[in-house]
């Protein structure tokens, strides 16, 4: 029997979020309403205690309307890192505000302290940190950097639902955090974003923004958009919500066995004190030159029917539509990660047998030297 490709990730949708939606259409109150702010208690409740968490279309709007809550415009520039995807630089750059890219620590490709620092200028203003992967930041260092500058610590934590550092979740460090809720991400709600933050006005900043700078209807303090999100959306992600500690459980089981059992790639070690949720897997090819990469890639797909991913294989500060921000930039750091990572299943779907053929798959492909 033909063995069937193993995803690189599979979202997991059942009968409960189906009637879940059904009873949103059935109500008739398909916009924002009742069923957005039982989802926002909820999502504080569980993944960021002590924030308040704000509702909206996308992770993206949720970088955007965070931005702006901030004061963030024309003038102002924000660090970030350039091995992430695009729409961290994107969400600085929409505002007219310019962002910085810095490098990234080889170990868990979140911005390196030292290159931060060394990007700091009169204009700074913020410094955003992305979780990637599933990996929280080195939120000790960066926030030293924040308070000997004055400099606001923003959090990109789309990929790290309920990741945390010395027992603080992500997504509670800063100013604000802002969370995917994509269909590939460790929870979903179809679509959507939230943003996260403690600072009463802060928070009606966003909800006004992210409604045409509307509370009360007819009534706009400033000029916003129309980020809402749905409560059709909403309750997917209510019940995503109930199930992500026993998904992210499993993603952590399934990493503990690919770190006891592959060999000749480099795994993803986990810092002290950092809990990671393992949104991807990603391992190195140590030494590739990216073409050496991707061929181990296709022999994965090709030969094992194991999928995987690259991400991201263009570092921003590369893009045609970043790299106006960042003439000369060198950053060696990133530009190894883009050559050498390759992200394998983690998924909660996986079977034991899956498991193994993953296994199987990279070892014998790094034998046989891809």
């Amino acid at each position: 029997m033909a063995k069937s490709m193993i995803p690189a990730a599979k979202p997991i949708v059942g009968d409960e979020e189906r009637a879940a939606v059904d009873a949103v259409l059935a109500s008739g109150m398909l916009a924002q309403g009742a069923e957005v702010a039982s989802f926002e208690e909820e999502f504080s409740a569980e993944l960021t205690p002590g924030a308040t968490s704000i509702a909206v279309n996308s992770g993206t709007s949720a970088l955007h309307l965070g931005l702006l809550a901030a004061g963030i415009g024309p003038g102002d520039e924000v660090i970030v890192p350039s091995f992430t995807f695009a729409a961290t630089g994107n969400s600085v750059a929409i505002t007219g505000a310019t962002p910085v890219f810095a490098d990234i620590e080889l170990d868990t490709f979140c911005l390196d302290p030292d290159s931060v620092r060394a990007s700091v200028t009169e204009r700074t203003k913020a410094i955003m940190p992305v979780h990637l992967y599933g990996h929280p930041a080195n939120m000790d260092e960066l926030s030293k950097i924040a308070d000997e500058h004055g400099l606001m610590i923003f959090e990109d934590a789309a990929q790290a639902h309920g990741a945390s550092l010395h027992g603080k979740k992500v997504g509670t460090f800063g100013t604000f955090g802002a969370f995917s809720l994509y269909p590939t991400k460790n929870m979903t709600a179809g679509e959507g974003g939230m943003v996260t933050a403690s600072d009463p006005e802060f928070v009606r900043q966003v909800q006004l923004l992210r409604n045409q700078g509307m509370l009360t209807q007819y009534q706009n303090e400033v000029v916003g958009l129309n980020n809402r999100m749905t409560n059709i959306h909403a309750a997917i992600g209510r019940v995503q919500l109930r199930k992500l500690a026993g998904w992210t459980a499993s993603r952590q089981q399934n990493a503990a066995f690919l770190d006891a059992n592959l060999e000749g790639v480099i795994t993803p070690p986990v810092v002290d004190g950092a809990v990671h949720v393992y949104h991807q897997y990603t391992i190195r090819i140590d030494g590739s030159d990216g073409a050496e990469r991707d061929r181990f890639a296709t022999a994965l797909r090709e030969e094992y029917m194991v999928g995987c991913g690259v991400y991201y294989p263009i570092p921003n500060h590369r893009l045609p539509s970043l790299a106006p921000y960042a003439p000369g930039l060198e950053l060696p750091v990133t530009e190894t990660a883009a050559k050498e990572v390759l992200s394998l299943p983690v998924h909660p779907s996986l079977s034991q047998d899956d498991l193994e053929r993953i296994v199987e798959a990279v070892n014998q492909t790094a034998k046989a030297g891809a």
